[in-house]
């Protein structure tokens, strides 16, 4: 039976795991299916381009030029492990060895001239000729003509080249060419070559015993004389190209599994022409189209994963910011750029990518959106940014360690004295996790590396310039940072100085609801900057009509005696739209905006609308006259400040103030709000909003409580007697009251 019920219940609880998750399934398919009529087309588009356009542009500047990337100079330390070469190569010469000695074998080297024999007979065949026709009254003898046609044959037997190709010659040191006769190259020297301008004054000078030069000047001599050697620019190359190949490039080799160089050893000449020799083989192995392509498809692949997580990431667990196009915006933006900047430093051997602040990001994320976010961001570039590097581990370790660092100390940026103590928790960060990692890779301190220590500084540095930049990316992406959000709670700006002169009592109510918002927004984990903020605006319309509220009445004089209950809810109703208009006036951020919008939601004017109904029973109001124009709140910010709004404004009309009154009136406030739906559209939770009743209570207790009569002096005389009595009674006070007053 036990060994049955071994098998029956293993059985059954399978069975029934399954049809949990068959469940869970057909709920999330049904879920899919109701989306799916939501579905927007051009959201789809946009994201797929920003997906694109993202993983596109970083592997357009991933470096593709093999794996070798060592960063390494002269006479400095190596920085990395123990290097041993894993295939054979040849060791190259020195650049400048290899050019001395490839001119060297051109100085020697003899280009290639194609002799023309018509040019010769064309010369000859013209001279008869034009003796036949005139040269015969000009020349004395016939021993002339047999002379210039002895001395042009001789001429162009020897060569004439034109000048400028001459000139060439002589200017590039060439002391022989190559004369192709017949497809036979026969070595010549260049001092028994001509130019035209040569081989004529030879012909006026070579025997001025016989023949006279000013008869022979008659004769236009220069008609006859061509260059019959010409360049032959093709044959001249494949033979120079023929003698660079036999040149020997290489002066060693360097075996498989040969150490190399170890961390810590100093890179000299020898070591650096080693180096710089596996370098030049790994681009080689890596130079072939298949080879690039395969790289190339291999890192489309990476990036893609990596960004596809990312996006699933957002869809499931950040859903208002996967549908919101300016944060999805920042975070494409963020990676692609530490990427790009990585790839860049990388492949163009600039500095050292420990340099750049990559706690930066998490930072400005953190900012602007959620602490969850910013490090799965910051996971995903430095996973995408470690394919560029030699050694992705030591990297991976180093940036994520920092992140947390980053995230973790600065969880809200209102001061700049806290970038500073970040900067320096990140610096810290970083030698700390190095030094433990050289200590356990290797086993001599002498090998550690101190320049790394001094990038960590530079980074540090550098992450102190996140302070400028969150006003850049506020402009750019319609962000807003608590930065913005404490220059904006500062009661001396225009705007609320003008509120507090305007419409004083609005601006003590706005005031004491900040106060409620902010420390319920602490207890349940929500912004409290934010919403403090948001809570010192939401009533500035007020300011139009300072009168029709009750805060702002003096002498018992009511406007709305004067006034229908439609006109006054309307009037009302429209501080919502007026304080729009002034935001938009004095140029606040959306979110400021969406908390005038939202503290009242769609909810209706309940004195007038309630007066209506009680004076026509019989009638049906217009709803519409009475409802504000909403949305009901979105976010958990904007809910506090709905409930703390209401139930602030509330407590003024207790008759008195005991814990059971007040404790009374803020579950009576916030449990209609949720029966009304007000929150529907929120991410509140019931405990939160449980929180929020306990943090009310306990501030209106607070700010309401008695306080014990102090007795008035009768009788000035009494003098010192009267001051010592009221102290022993203060004295003997109950600890109670004393508690009270205080």
């Amino acid at each position: 039976m036990n060994k049955l019920d071994g098998k029956i219940k293993p059985f059954f609880f399978h069975t029934n795991v399954f049809f949990v998750l068959f469940a869970k399934i057909s709920t999330d398919m049904s879920y899919f299916k109701a989306k799916k009529k939501k579905f927007s087309l051009r959201d789809l588009l946009y994201k797929a381009l920003i997906f694109i356009g993202t993983v596109g542009v970083i592997v357009y500047f991933l470096p593709r030029d093999g794996e070798f990337n060592y960063q390494f100079d002269i006479e400095k330390p190596w920085k990395y492990g123990q290097l041993m070469a894993t295939f054979d190569f040849p060791i190259y010469k020195d650049d400048k060895v290899v050019k001395k000695e490839q001119d060297s074998i051109l100085a020697a080297f003899q280009p290639y001239f194609q002799l023309d024999k018509g040019i010769e007979k064309q010369a000859i065949k013209k001279l008869k000729d034009d003796y036949q026709a005139h040269l015969r009254g000009v020349l004395p003898s016939t021993d002339y003509i047999r002379y210039i046609e002895k001395i042009l044959s001789e001429v162009y037997q020897a060569g004439i080249v034109s000048t400028e190709e001459l000139a060439k010659l002589h200017k590039d040191s060439t002391s022989a060419i190559m004369v192709i006769n017949d497809k036979m190259a026969n070595q010549r020297n260049i001092g028994k070559l001509y130019s035209v301008k040569q081989a004529y004054a030879y012909l006026l000078t070579a025997d001025t015993l016989h023949y006279r030069p000013d008869i022979l000047r008659q004769c236009s001599l220069n008609e006859y004389l061509y260059p019959n050697l010409t360049y032959d620019a093709q044959r001249t190359e494949t033979a120079k190209k023929e003698t660079l190949d036999n040149y020997s490039w290489a002066n060693g080799i360097v075996l498989s599994g040969q150490k190399i160089i170890d961390r810590g050893e100093i890179v000299d000449k020898e070591t650096y022409k080693i180096l710089e020799s596996l370098r030049k083989e790994s681009i080689k192995c890596s130079e072939s189209i298949g080879q690039k392509r395969l790289m190339l498809v291999g890192q489309i692949l990476y990036v893609s994963v990596f960004m596809l997580c990312f996006i699933l990431y957002l869809d499931l667990f950040r859903r208002d910011y996967y549908n919101r196009k300016e944060s999805l915006s920042l975070l494409f933006a963020l990676i692609m750029f530490y990427c790009v900047v990585t790839a860049l430093m990388v492949a163009s051997n600039i500095f050292n990518v420990y340099i750049i602040p990559y706690a930066m990001l998490p930072i400005i994320i953190r900012v602007f959106l959620d602490s969850r976010t910013a490090f799965i961001t910051q996971v995903v570039t430095v996973l995408i940014c470690s394919i560029c590097l030699r050694y992705p581990h030591e990297f991976i370790l180093l940036q994520i360690t920092t992140g947390l660092v980053a995230i973790f100390s600065l969880r809200e940026l209102s001061q700049r004295s806290q970038l500073f103590r970040t900067a320096i928790l990140v610096i810290l960060t970083y030698a700390a996790v190095y030094f433990a990692f050289e200590l356990i890779t290797e086993n001599d301190l002498s090998k550690l590396n101190g320049s790394m220590y001094i990038y960590f500084v530079i980074n540090g540095v550098l992450l102190l310039f996140t302070y400028p930049l969150l006003f850049l990316v506020e402009k750019t992406f319609g962000f807003t940072s608590n930065v913005t959000l404490v220059e904006l709670s500062n009661i001396n700006n225009n705007l609320l100085r003008r509120m507090s002169e305007t419409v004083p009592g609005t601006f003590q109510h706005s005031m004491q609801v900040a106060n409620l918002a902010a420390e319920a927004a602490n207890r349940i984990g929500a912004k409290s900057q934010l919403v403090r903020t948001g809570a010192l605006y939401h009533d500035i319309g007020k300011m139009e009509n300072p009168a029709f509220f009750t805060e702002n009445q003096s002498g018992g004089v009511n406007p709305h005696k004067n006034l229908s209950y439609e006109q006054s809810a309307q009037v009302v109703i429209n501080h919502v739209t007026d304080g729009i208009k002034l935001a938009e006036k004095n140029n606040l951020p959306k979110v400021i905006k969406d908390f005038i919008t939202t503290h009242h939601g769609r909810g209706k004017t309940k004195y007038f609308y309630i007066s209506w109904k009680n004076e026509h029973p019989d009638e049906e109001p217009n709803d519409e006259l009475f409802t504000y124009p909403g949305p009901n709140p979105f976010t958990k910010e904007q809910a506090i400040l709905m409930m703390a709004d209401s139930v602030e404004a509330a407590s003024r009309s207790l008759p008195e103030y005991t814990e059971e009154t007040i404790s009374n009136l803020v579950d009576k406030i916030i449990d209609s709000q949720v029966e009304e739906g007000y929150f529907k559209e929120c991410p509140i939770t019931f405990k939160d909003i449980a929180i929020v009743k306990a943090v009310f209570k306990e501030k209106l207790k607070t700010i309401y409580h008695t306080r014990i009569s102090y007795p008035e002096l009768k009788n000035k005389n009494y003098g010192s007697e009267c001051q010592r009595t009221a102290k022993s009674r203060t004295s003997a006070a109950k600890p109670a009251d004393k508690a009270t007053t205080d």
